[in-house]
Parts: structure tokens; C-alpha cells; sequence
């Protein structure tokens, strides 16, 4: 994609918005396949049990670090 320059906020904002000719479903499936990598899952899968109310604090914690 080129580079585009302005001379003022006006002429910015009065050139038409440039727009991909693909699909906008096959960018937005791109899209979050790659926030998905950038920010992957930090909790486990399933059901905790908690024993106490000191165990459930800690949790938290315990989580963010596996």
C-alpha cells in the first residue's frame, strides 16, 4: 500500500478512505486468529474446586503463573 501525504487535516479528511479488495470476512477471521496468538488463554479449562476461602485468593495468582 503507498504511502499517502497531506498537506492539511482538510485534505486528509476529504480523500476518499482506500479499501482492501478482499473479503471483510477473511480479514476479520485474520484478524482474530492474530489477537488470539498475541493474547492466548491464561486460565485452565474445566471446573476448580476450592477447599477454603484462603485457597480461592490465591487462585488468581496460581492461574497467571501456569
Amino acid at each position: 500500500m503507498a504511502v499517502e501525504k497531506y498537506r492539511s487535516a482538510e485534505e486528509m479528511n476529504a480523500a476518499p478512505v482506500r479499501a482492501g479488495r478482499g473479503d471483510g470476512f477473511e480479514r476479520f477471521v485474520r484478524h482474530c486468529a492474530r489477537f488470539r496468538k498475541l493474547a492466548p488463554r491464561t486460565y485452565r479449562r474445566g471446573v476448580v474446586k476450592l477447599g477454603s476461602f484462603d485457597e480461592a485468593q490465591a487462585t488468581p495468582a496460581q492461574i497467571s503463573e501456569d
